[in-house]
């Protein structure tokens, strides 16, 4: 039976790095389990079914249950050596479709898709309008949202913070130390793109700082109180478990490796999806044609 290993690497095993996008709408996360539709999971039942032999396969971010990924890396070490576009087809043949194999590269030995990454990238959308496409995509939020207020959050959150305020219990067991190298917001219409770059995130990390920071951009919670949280203190009647973002808006963005190119500007990434805005009615004087009637 195939299964997930938090490996080292073997000796001179054949070694491939993949690069995957997948909807989490419908998987338990990433990381294999026994009970839970996985994206690990998924990927193991293809390579068994493709008849590939493999030892370890090791993701760069444990995504939650419902997260996506533009651009998930993983290593991953086979028996035998394959051509890199057969593995790739053939695990893109038995992938569901929600799980698509973008690239499948010759990698070192000594890869490892989570101890050699040097910073990670997630981007998280906002709605300010309701969408009847984008709900699995995006936190639709009702009450209206200072753009400033927001802006200045996020930059409170650049820096090197203790962010065990932002963190679930189990991760409080070690460091709660990280520096985040940038924080963007984008504004495109009714869509509101947030960009979160690091070396490493706490488990639910991302998802607590936006809900806190959406509480900001209400007014519910004030500026310096966000600033005692990145602190680590908690005032009162800050709860940022509490205020957990869904799970739908976030997306793993990028994972950069030593000798990467630089993330372009976030202006420059054209949004996961864009709620449309109504369509107009016609001019005046142009009415609409009655669509023809079908031959019997």
């Amino acid at each position: 039976m195939l299964r997930a290993m938090p490996s080292k690497p073997s000796g001179q095993s054949p070694t491939y790095r993949l690069t995957l996008e997948y909807d989490g709408s419908r998987f338990a996360g990433w990381q294999a389990q026994k009970n839970a539709r996985t994206v690990t999971g998924e990927l193991l039942r293809a390579l068994a079914d493709a008849g590939f032999e493999a030892p370890d396969l090791g993701g760069a971010g444990r995504t939650d249950a419902g997260v996506h990924a533009l651009a998930q890396v993983a290593h991953l070490r086979l028996a035998k050596p394959c051509d890199p576009e057969r593995l790739r087809r053939a695990l893109d043949d038995r992938l569901p479709a929600s799980v698509h194999v973008l690239a499948v590269e010759p990698a070192s030995p000594r890869f490892h898709a989570r101890h050699l990454a040097r910073a990670r990238s997630y981007v998280y959308q906002l709605s300010r309008r309701r969408s009847a496409f984008a709900k699995p995509w995006i936190w639709w939020i009702k009450e209206p949202l200072d753009l400033d207020r927001l802006r200045a959050a996020a930059a409170a959150v650049v820096g090197r913070h203790d962010f065990r305020v932002f963190a679930v219990k189990e991760d409080v067991k070690k460091s709660t130390l990280v520096e985040v190298e940038a924080v963007e917001v984008v504004v495109d219409g009714d869509l509101i793109v947030l960009r979160f770059v690091a070396s490493h995130f706490l488990w639910r990390m991302v998802r607590r700082l936006v809900g806190t920071m959406v509480r900001v951009a209400s007014g519910e919670l004030p500026l310096e109180s966000f600033a005692a949280l990145i602190g680590g203190e908690v005032p009162a009647g800050a709860d940022p478990a509490r205020w957990t973002a869904p799970a739908a808006g976030l997306f793993l963005e990028r994972v950069l490796y030593p000798g990467d190119p630089p993330l372009p500007p976030l202006a420059a990434v054209t949004p996961i999806v864009r709620p449309a805005a109504p369509t107009a009615p016609p001019p005046a004087g142009k009415p609409r044609r009655a669509p023809k009637k079908a031959k019997a």
